[in-house]
């Protein structure tokens, strides 16, 4: 899935906010990412960090995607999640900051919040974070390094 390419509307409009409560939706696209999502058994999150957190398009597909009843149900002791075939999530991130910077001196909202409340809740648990700070241009050399982990990792 590419957000941008698809021109993902993030926005949750008036009349989809009467909807969301009952797990519906109108968007089309929503109904298509949700099927290649039951047809995936991994995902791969690529994304820039922005202000310490995710971008508004991937918060907006959060939340108009990952529905109840699709993505999650609430239970005695709050959400259970409905992804639970999906084994796996590895989240690939970009920024001007350091990892250890964005962990404990910005909130650490991707471990904190994307990984271990977002997609835990949704049933995802087995997920690995990958970050690269050096976007500027002098971090070229470190930006190759960092492409070869990536490269080495397995996503099978």
């Amino acid at each position: 899935m590419d957000l941008n390419k698809d021109q993902f509307n993030p926005v949750l409009k008036e009349e989809e906010l009467a909807l969301f409560a009952k797990g519906e939706h109108l968007d089309p696209l929503v109904s298509k990412y949700q099927k290649l999502l039951k047809e995936s058994d991994s995902l791969i999150f690529i994304f820039p960090i922005w202000w310490a957190d995710i971008p508004a398009i991937l918060k907006g597909f959060l939340d108009k995607v990952m529905l109840k009843q699709f993505a999650y149900t609430t239970g005695k002791f709050g959400l259970e999640g409905r992804l639970t075939h999906i084994k796996k999530a590895t989240v690939i991130t970009t920024s001007d900051s350091p990892k250890w910077y964005l962990r404990y001196f910005a909130g650490n909202s991707i471990r904190g919040v994307f990984i271990n409340s977002t997609l835990k809740g949704i049933g995802i648990k087995n997920v690995r974070w990958y970050h690269c700070n050096h976007i500027k241009k002098e971090g070229l050399p470190q930006r190759k390094k960092f492409l070869e982990v990536i490269k080495q990792a397995s996503f099978q």
